[in-house]
């Protein structure tokens, strides 16, 4: 395990990120002695669909998809 100092990622941080977003494992330490790491993100997994979570939750008018003519003929721009 090679440890990098502190003044050395300060001066290569750029290129200490490349090599970590690579999947490399940076360790930084202080007077030889680690004290971070510097590894790639990775993002947490989204959470998982729980089907029918939102039955009994939402309700819908049984008119909801009635055809209103006055609705079409604004939509139609069929002003009278």
């Amino acid at each position: 395990m090679k440890v990098t100092n502190i003044h050395e990622a300060k001066t290569h941080f750029s290129k200490l990120v490349e090599r970590a977003a690579a999947g490399e494992e940076i360790v930084i330490g202080k007077a030889g002695k680690p004290v971070a790491r510097l590894v790639p993100y990775a993002a947490p997994a989204p959470p998982k669909r729980k089907p029918g979570s939102w039955k009994g939750k939402i309700w819908i008018s049984p008119d909801f998809d009635k055809f209103d003519s006055e609705i079409e003929k604004l939509f139609n721009g069929d002003l009278e």
